[in-house]
């Protein structure tokens, strides 16, 4: 090759290789097998970005424990099913499909050239009858499981889509803290988030409407408790995505309090704040509440309210906005089981059926949304809870609603308790109160009225019912497209038209499809065995690779996605399908690319080119530029600053290869060599923790010193060859076209891509206390040139007396608050007590701050290897040695050398 990097000249060769090599292909029979995965693209047609930053962190991981000697399965695939495959063919003039099959191959092009090392021969597609068949036959699983559900509800619609959406596709999120906008606990009075017609599609950002339609629900919450305790468990996870889920899955301990009910049945009302029942006032009920149906049978107001809101909760989110909180008072009387007091009984539109028990009591006094709901229909305020003084110093007491915890003043025996010690004496001493965990998540709903995805197996019989298509006929393959307005395989008479499979009479088919989420819940399993015709999966493959070791992508698919691959790998394990019931060990989310202070995307106009600016310098780009969790800044400077690293390594290595090196040691080279061995230590361990920006921060760094040393003094072979190959296995994972151009111009056998991770020559865990010794001596010695201004004709470093680290280890080992001056002065080998004394005193004050140290012995001999350094760097003789007396030996500490300079 001509002088210089070309990244673009030598990519293919080296796909070529890797392919010809089977570098990426999974063990058949692993010994130590790591799955790495990132989320699949969906198939949008071109890469950006974003999957370049979280495919890049994958390969990296990927190619790093394979040098490390894992057996590493690291698949791709494609999320390709969803409606704006139909929404782009449309616009083309083509069917779903067709454009699809085309972005998949430009996808998996862009992939390859970006020099991302799958194991193709797993790649799995959603759309293929071969995939979406086990979709089918994992629904009808379920159901027989009892974990499908087909019920009236009220629902998500997006207009512009056409179709219904999932709770999680609607984009209003609550509170981070579990509260509504105002403070509200939602377990009484649930916040938005959650509730049909509110809040925008997902995909086009429609405002969303509400619909009541029979639909398919997976009944999720069979499984809100172990979801909501596994999270404990799930240390390798970001703690915000466990918070996410946390919040969505609401739970929420408490009491539900029986209310006697003139002329009717008792009704139960959640709270989690059972010590006020004392001030309840009234008693609320939502539309589509059991009570009210029997109710709107004889009374006409009832009625006439319940067909107006529906039997949905209307828009909430505005507790101290103007809008009403409507209701309409019914005859019937209700008995508070505690003060035997009687209150009205309300049909509210702010009390939401499926939360806690579809019933709150009002307490006015000490509840934002019953206080206004109380002062908007004239309802009495009853203070039960006086605020503790700590909770409500600064506070006017006089102010309502008092939502704090405090100290009860009611008659009876009751008074004078504190919150908590009347909440349980409640629930041991009254029958009516019941303790009683609630959840917010609601079933998952994966019906959708459109085309491109899984057809749902079931065929609808006058006679016999709903039936599910027998397994020996899935799967129930899609017909061919014909684009129409609303959903497409309702308009299709071949499709829909078929025979009942139990009496052989005229049936049809159901023409719903899924959600696309239940083809990303589980591809995870299908990676581990793609071709496989006789299961979705292979269980024994996936009892020895699950859970994925690493898995990356955003964060905001905390709920859409996370969340329904942990209720399906349970579901899947109560089937006795898996033995896990967690799918991930450790997740890792990747931040946002940013373009002039924005998100990059096409629609903003700021998109870059994954492969304008070269694919390498491309990927270690995003891997350097931030944290993988942190959102980062795209600029020119910055990705050119990149491309000139690439060049100064390529052009190192090229530079030692067409020139002699020195064949015999000198006293410098065994910096270098140690040197070496502290920078494996550092890269490995931010390889293990994902650090990639401080991965090649280390290597930069490392390639300074690599160029120093050169220019110092003819190089030794030895000690620069080891560098150099040291430094291109650093960053193979990272910039693999490179390190193949360097493992050959090194003379080296076989691949990079192949070689063994490089390891330290002699032991390097205190490797960070070295190379901060060295570092922070450079910094002082400069310190002292800059304040005199002077060039140094010798510089004098002169470390500590053996004594002091003696009596520095027994400071730092000591437990805190011991004694230890007199421990010290009684160690022998120690000076004399006018010497001594004043340092142990020092160490006293000082010894919770203490610092693991090297020994003397070390400490000595690692800066008399650094001696080139400061004399390149200074001009002047350099002496390093240990301070024995004078004034050097007194002020030189453990660590911190003393220096002259003259």
């Amino acid at each position: 090759m001509p002088s210089g990097y070309t990244p673009s000249r030598v990519q293919e060769y080296w796909r070529d290789a890797w392919e010809r090599a089977g570098v990426y292909e999974t063990p058949a029979e692993p010994d130590d097998p790591t799955y790495v995965l990132g989320m699949f693209p969906y198939t949008s047609g071109a890469l950006h970005m974003g999957h370049v930053r979280n495919y890049a962190i994958t390969d990296a991981v990927a190619r790093y424990r394979r040098m490390s000697g894992d057996d590493v399965l690291h698949p791709m695939g494609w999320d390709a099913f969803g409606l704006p495959a139909e929404n782009a063919a449309y616009e083309r003039e083509t069917d779903p499909e067709t454009w699809t099959r085309q972005c998949i191959e430009r996808m998996r092009e862009e992939l390859e050239s970006m020099g991302f090392g799958y194991d193709w021969s797993r790649e799995v597609t959603t759309c293929d009858p071969e995939y979406y068949r086990w979709n089918q036959w994992l629904f009808l699983q379920l159901r027989e499981a009892g974990l499908v559900e087909r019920k009236a509800a009220a629902v998500n619609w997006c207009p512009d889509c056409e179709t219904v959406l999932a709770d999680a596709q609607v984009e209003q999120p609550a509170a981070a803290d579990g509260t509504g906008v105002d403070g509200t606990d939602l377990a009484d009075h649930p916040g938005p988030g959650h509730d049909p017609g509110q809040g925008v599609c997902w995909r086009c950002g429609t405002r969303v409407e509400e619909r009541d339609l029979d639909q398919y629900f997976f009944t999720i919450t069979d499984y809100a408790e172990e979801l909501d305790d596994g999270l404990d468990d799930l240390d390798g996870w970001p703690q915000g995505v466990r918070e996410i889920q946390r919040d969505w899955i609401g739970r929420q301990e408490g009491a539900t309090i029986d209310f006697d009910v003139r002329g009717a049945d008792s009704v139960a009302a959640f709270t989690t704040r059972a010590d006020t029942v004392f001030g309840a006032t009234f008693l609320a009920v939502a539309p589509g509440h059991e009570l009210v149906e029997s109710i709107a049978e004889s009374n006409d107001a009832v009625a006439a309210y319940v067909d107006r809101v529906g039997t949905a909760p209307h828009d909430r989110s505005d507790a101290e906005g103007s809008e009403e909180l409507s209701g309409v008072r019914t005859d019937c009387v209700a008995t508070n089981p505690i003060t035997g007091a009687e209150i009205p009984v309300y049909v509210a539109d702010y009390v939401v059926e499926d939360v806690g028990t579809g019933a709150v009591m009002g307490v006015p006094a000490h509840n934002e949304r019953d206080y206004r709901f109380a002062t908007e229909h004239d309802l009495p305020v009853e203070t039960v809870v006086e605020p503790d003084e700590a909770e409500s110093a600064g506070d006017d007491k006089s102010t309502l609603p008092s939502t704090d915890h405090g100290v009860l003043r009611v008659d009876g025996p009751y008074d004078g308790l504190t919150s908590a010690a009347a909440r349980e004496r409640l629930l041991d001493e009254e029958p009516a109160i019941t303790p009683h965990t609630t959840y917010r998540l609601r079933d998952w709903l994966i019906s959708r009225q459109r085309y491109w995805g899984t057809p749902i197996p079931l065929i609808h019989c006058a006679d016999c019912g709903t039936v599910p298509v027998p397994e020996e006929n899935l799967p129930v393959e899609l017909p061919e497209f014909v684009q129409t307005t609303g959903n497409p395989l309702a308009a299709s008479e071949a499709f829909v038209n078929t025979e009942c499979p139990e009496c052989g009479g005229p049936a049809e088919r159901e023409t719903d499809t899924m959600d696309t989420f239940v083809d990303s819940s589980w591809y995870f399993l299908r990676y581990l065995s793609p071709h496989l015709d006789s299961a979705p999966f292979d269980q024994t493959a996936a009892d020895r690779w699950l859970p994925v070791d690493v898995y990356v992508g955003g964060e905001e698919h905390a709920v859409l996605h996370l969340l329904y691959i942990r209720f399906f790998t349970r579901a899947l394990a109560d089937l006795d399908l898996l033995d896990r019931r967690e799918p991930v060990t450790e997740l890792v989310n990747q931040g946002t690319v940013l373009h002039e202070g924005q998100k990059m995307s096409k629609s903003k106009g700021n998109a870059v080119a994954p492969h304008e600016y070269g694919a390498e310098t491309t990927r270690l780009f995003v891997l350097s530029a931030a944290h993988p969790a942190r959102d980062f800044e795209w600029t020119a400077k910055d990705v050119g600053d990149a491309y000139d690293f690439l060049q100064s390594v390529y052009g190192m290595v090229e530079q030692f290869a067409a020139s002699d090196a020195r064949m015999e040691s000198a006293d410098h080279d065994a910096y270098l060599e140690r040197a070496t061995d502290r920078t494996i230590a550092a890269v490995t361990d931010e390889y293990e923790r994902f650090r990639f920006h401080r991965v090649v921060a280390e290597c930069q760094r490392f390639a300074r010193l690599l160029r120093r040393y050169r220019n110092y003094a003819e190089p030794y072979e030895y000690a620069y060859a080891r560098g150099l190959r040291t430094l291109t296995l650093l960053l193979a994972p990272i910039a693999p076209y490179l390190a193949e151009e360097c493992w050959q111009l090194l003379d080296e056998d076989g691949l990079a891509a192949e070689a063994d991770w490089p390891r330290p020559l002699q032991e390097s865990d205190a490797y960070a206390i070295e190379r901060g010794l060295v570092r922070r001596t450079l910094e002082d010695v400069r310190e002292i040139t800059d304040v005199a201004g002077m060039d140094p004709d010798h510089v004098e470093i002169a470390v500590a007396p053996a004594w002091k680290y003696d009596a520095y280890e027994i400071a730092r080992t000591a437990a805190p608050g011991e004694a230890i001056v007199g421990e010290i002065l009684d160690t022998p080998e120690m000076p004399a007590r006018a010497v001594a004394g004043p340092y142990a005193a020092d160490l006293q004050e000082r010894s919770a701050g203490l610092e693991p140290i090297l020994d003397a012995d070390r400490e000595l001999s690692v800066l008399q290897e650094a001696t080139w350094l400061f004399e390149d760097e200074f001009g002047a003789t350099v002496e390093i040695h240990r301070a024995v007396e004078g004034d050097l030996a007194e002020t030189a500490e453990p660590n911190r050398p003393a220096i002259h300079v003259d």
